[in-house]
């Protein structure tokens, strides 16, 4: 009733009046739609796609078929490798070429490029008890923190979590990394190790996984378990916003070389990630730490990857240049891994293996890439 009533005056205005005359409206400018994430692509358009080296890229390859061979659209092509018997780089070229379609990735605004960073497994010096030496802990998860699969409710949703705790009946986020370090969060007894350096632990978490030396000389493998919730926050970036670091000295030396001449900042710069990682003991004979997609990583041939685009396991041919040169980095590797901080489209983490030559590759590697997802033939993109 109350909508009728006041259309009255408004008809009985428009019956006596004689229509105005309106303005045209003014001209919209056209409206630019983000591009699709995919565009099918041709084998020619990889570099040097004829010339790569396929071996290194089969391995890591077979051990993706570990965990996707029992998945719609992955079935035949795992179950065809048994058929190759020490294939050779012809015979792979093939494989791939006649059981994937490559589809080239883009960024939301129709970019191509997109940047591609480096990670490793770093070797910290630690122990399972406490000591002068050993003072900062290394935790396993936590067991008040809460996990919130929201695809449960919300399947568009599909890979998002919240992590928080309960605090008087509600769910509230977990601690953050300042609170975790001021033993605000229920971690004691849930220590796994101590190690000597704040900094080597800060970036054993940002890394996910490594290898703790104990005092008798062994090596233990630690990976990643959970994490509190919180988003990622460069403290690189940081540094360089303070006026403490230039741009090109942001990298993780860069960061180490800072820590040390200033102890008595590293705790507030930190603070300033809030994102904090909780690992487990891994078995010893496992040839690499394990990726997010559950297998073994390939050192120079997995990469991490943003999931909500690039399903993982997939094979991605990766068109980049080597740290700090313009020397191509062209090669097929496969997306066995996540990572808080790789976040878009066109972004990938390149995994360098063990040791400190990997560290000074992936502390460097800050660099501008393509990437192509090989998709099963048959398969939509969309299709993970």
């Amino acid at each position: 009733m109350r909508f009728k009533v006041a259309l009255l005056p408004l008809i009985f205005l428009a019956a006596c009046a004689a229509p105005p005359v309106m303005p045209p409206p003014p001209a919209v400018p056209p409206v630019a739609l983000p591009a699709a994430p995919f565009a099918v692509s041709k084998w020619e358009m990889l570099p040097d796609w004829q010339t790569t080296d396929l071996q290194p890229a089969w391995a890591a390859f077979l051990q993706s078929c570990h965990a996707l061979k029992s998945k719609p659209h992955w079935q035949t092509v795992c179950t065809h490798t048994e058929k190759l018997a020490q294939p050779d780089n012809t015979a792979l070229r093939a494989f791939f070429e006649e059981s994937f379609t490559p589809y080239q990735v883009f960024n939301p605004d129709g970019s191509s490029q997109g940047l591609i960073t480096g990670y490793y497994e770093p070797r910290l010096a630690g122990s399972r008890v406490r000591t002068d030496r050993f003072r900062y802990p290394l935790y396993a998860a936590p067991d008040d923190i809460l996990t919130i699969d929201l695809s449960e409710v919300y399947p568009q949703l599909k890979g998002m979590r919240l992590r928080g705790r309960l605090q008087d009946r509600h769910v509230v986020p977990y601690y953050n990394r300042a609170e975790i370090d001021d033993g605000k969060a229920a971690l004691q007894g849930r220590e796994l190790f101590w190690v000597e350096d704040a900094v080597d632990l800060f970036f054993l978490q940002i890394q996910g996984s490594g290898r703790i030396e104990l005092p008798d000389g062994s090596l233990v493998k630690v990976g990643y378990a959970e994490q509190n919730g919180h988003p990622y926050v460069s403290i690189g970036k940081k540094l360089v916003e303070m006026g403490e670091l230039k741009l090109e000295e942001a990298s993780m030396q860069g960061i180490k070389n800072w820590a040390q001449q200033y102890p008595e900042k590293l705790d507030a710069l930190l603070a300033q990630n809030p994102s904090y990682v909780f690992f487990r003991e891994l078995p010893n004979g496992l040839s690499a730490p394990l990726g997010a997609l559950g297998v073994p990583l390939t050192e120079a041939y997995s990469i991490a990857v943003d999931p909500r685009t690039v399903p993982l396991g997939a094979p991605v041919f990766l068109s980049t240049t080597y740290p700090n040169t313009s020397e191509p980095l062209n090669r097929l590797m496969l997306a066995q891994d996540t990572g808080g901080a790789i976040k878009g489209a066109v972004r990938a983490d390149f995994f360098w293996g063990f040791g400190e030559q990997a560290g000074a590759h992936a502390g460097r590697m800050k660099q501008s890439g393509q990437m192509w997802v090989l998709f099963p033939k048959g398969a939509e993109p969309a299709l993970n």
